[in-house]
C-alpha cells in the first residue's frame, strides 16, 4: 500500500527523460522502497525548456498531489519547480521539497529569459515545508557555488554537499531517500 506520493521533476536536455533522469528517478524508487510511489512525468519538449510550458504542466501535477506529497527536482527542473511552489502558492501541504543540482537564476547564478530572478525565495515558500539541496562537489554542468547561492536566498534549507559525486549524483539517489524517510518528515492527518 501507497502511503506518501513523490513528483520526480526531470532535468533538461535532449532525451533527458528517457537516457538520463529515468536513472535517478528509478534510484529514488529503488531507495524509497514499499510505502511510496514515484510519479516521473514527461516535460514538454525536454531539449528546449521554457518557463511558461513547464510551469503550466508541473502546476496541473501539483494539483493532483495528495496532502503530504513530496516534491523532487532535478537541475532545471528542479529551479522550474521551485519557482513554481514560490509563485503559486499550492493548495495542499507538501512533505517537502528536494532540489539535486538546481542551477540557481539570478546574480551570481546563470541567467534566464523566462524566470525572473528572486533572492527571496525562502519568504515566497510555504511555511513549515522543509527544503532540502543536493549539489554533487564534482558537479561539471551546474558549478557548486549554485547550491551557496540558493542557500542564501533559502536560509530555512538543509544543504547536503555531496562529495565525489557528478551532477547525475552518479545515479545514487541513496540520500535524498533517506531524508525523505526521516520520521520527522511525517505530516499529520
Amino acid at each position: 500500500m501507497v502511503s506518501r506520493h513523490v513528483l520526480f521533476v526531470q532535468g533538461a536536455g535532449a532525451d533527458v527523460h528517457d537516457r538520463w533522469d529515468n536513472k535517478l528517478a528509478a534510484s529514488l524508487e529503488r531507495e524509497l522502497g514499499d510505502g511510496y510511489a514515484v510519479h516521473y512525468p514527461r516535460m514538454p519538449d525536454e531539449a528546449d525548456p521554457r518557463y511558461s510550458a513547464w510551469s503550466a504542466a508541473l502546476l496541473g501535477e501539483l494539483d493532483q498531489l495528495e496532502h503530504g506529497a513530496i516534491l523532487v527536482g532535478h537541475s532545471v527542473g528542479a529551479t522550474i519547480l521551485i519557482h513554481v511552489v514560490a509563485e503559486h502558492l499550492p493548495k495542499r501541504r507538501f512533505g517537502g521539497i528536494f532540489l539535486v543540482a538546481a542551477p540557481f537564476v539570478g546574480k551570481g547564478g546563470w541567467p534566464s529569459d523566462d524566470i525572473e530572478p528572486r533572492a527571496d525565495l525562502g519568504r515566497r515558500l510555504p511555511a513549515k515545508v522543509p527544503v532540502f539541496l543536493y549539489h554533487g562537489v564534482e558537479d561539471e554542468i551546474v558549478p557548486f557555488a549554485h547550491v551557496r547561492l540558493y542557500a542564501s536566498a533559502i536560509p530555512q534549507a538543509v544543504v547536503r554537499a555531496l562529495a565525489h559525486r557528478d551532477h547525475q549524483l552518479n545515479d545514487d539517489m541513496s540520500e535524498i531517500a533517506g531524508d525523505i524517510r526521516d520520521p520527522a518528515l511525517a505530516l499529520d492527518p
